[in-house]
């Protein structure tokens, strides 16, 4: 009698994903085995042929984990306090928090700053002109990684099937080649491109979380379904801001794409977190209106910061 299994994907979970198996009988372990054992070799024979820049990693949380996974084992992992060496010619990725960023740099060969490519999120911008690295190599990463040694989650969208996950820099084309390599999406952008690309996600952080934080114990996904007009209005409010600032125009459907996101990672908590990094960044663009006797251009922005009591 023929015993059949299933590999049945869980779609309960948007971070983790797990099979369901029916009991084998010996004679199909054994027939199990010699598949797995074929996947393995056609696996380790694809990860052979696909060449990975080797890279220096800075930070051994999860996404430098992660990231040194995905390599042919010739990355060096630099961890808190440990310098960059100087005689490693390939890019050097940094997954560390934004407020590390100092002590990364201070730890980097000058000759050297311009083969940092940095994963943070936030707006980084002035932070990079302050030190004259104002061209810096940057990834935005849509993976999520649950915890420490388990494979990221790549962050495809009903509005963005393709993934958002993108790069830019001279060493884009190889951080898309290494994610690739891990089985996650990555496009590489121009400039322009990703720039826009960069303020819609550090808009979808500073408005879904400070929406959250007005309502304790909500959820990424309750903010998108329970609270949308008021997430609505302040993407709305958020984007006319960062757009008139950096003087370009946004694609269409903002609004949808964010919100297709927060459905894709629906459990995540919210919090204002990283101030200076994040909302820090719009407040500032209130506080010069204010100060040349403008109108301030993000004022529901600015209530809700003051109701929280975080400016």
């Amino acid at each position: 009698m023929a015993t059949t299994i299933s590999l049945l994907p869980s779609a309960s979970s948007c971070s983790s994903l797990w099979y369901q198996l029916t009991k084998p009988t010996s004679r199909i372990r054994f027939s199990f085995r010699v598949r797995a054992s074929s996947s393995s070799a056609m696996a380790s024979a694809a990860a052979t042929t696909t060449k990975v820049v080797p890279a220096v990693i800075v930070g051994g949380g999860r996404v430098g984990k992660a990231l040194q996974e995905m390599g042919n084992g010739d990355d060096v992992l630099v961890k808190r306090g440990e310098s960059v060496p100087l005689d490693f010619a390939g890019p050097i990725l940094v997954c560390t928090r934004n407020d590390d960023l100092e002590a990364v740099l201070e730890s980097t060969p000058q000759s050297r700053w311009g083969d940092l490519v940095f994963f943070q999120n936030g707006m980084l911008e002035p932070w990079f002109h302050s030190k004259g690295i104002g061209e810096a190599d940057q990834v935005l990463a849509y993976f999520a990684i649950s915890k420490l040694g388990e494979p990221p989650i790549d962050g495809k969208t009903d509005t963005d099937p393709g993934g958002l996950t993108a790069a830019y820099g001279k060493w884009a084309s190889a951080v898309a080649a290494r994610l690739r390599a891990g089985g996650l999406s990555c496009k590489v952008l121009d400039k322009e491109a990703f720039q826009k690309q960069m303020l819609e996600k550090l808009i979808w952080i500073c408005a879904f979380m400070l929406v959250g934080a007005r309502h304790p114990g909500a959820t990424v996904g309750a903010v998108e379904k329970e609270f949308h007009s008021e997430v609505s209005s302040l993407i709305a409010e958020l984007a006319a801001a960062a757009a008139a600032e950096k003087d370009l125009v946004f694609e269409a459907a903002m609004e949808d794409r964010l919100c297709a996101y927060s459905r894709a990672v629906a459990h995540f908590p919210t919090a204002v977190k990283e101030f200076n990094w994040r909302n820090g960044w719009f407040y500032s663009l209130s506080e010069k209106a204010i100060a040349e006797g403008k109108p301030d251009p993000c004022p529901l922005h600015t209530a809700w910061l003051k109701e929280l009591k975080i400016v």
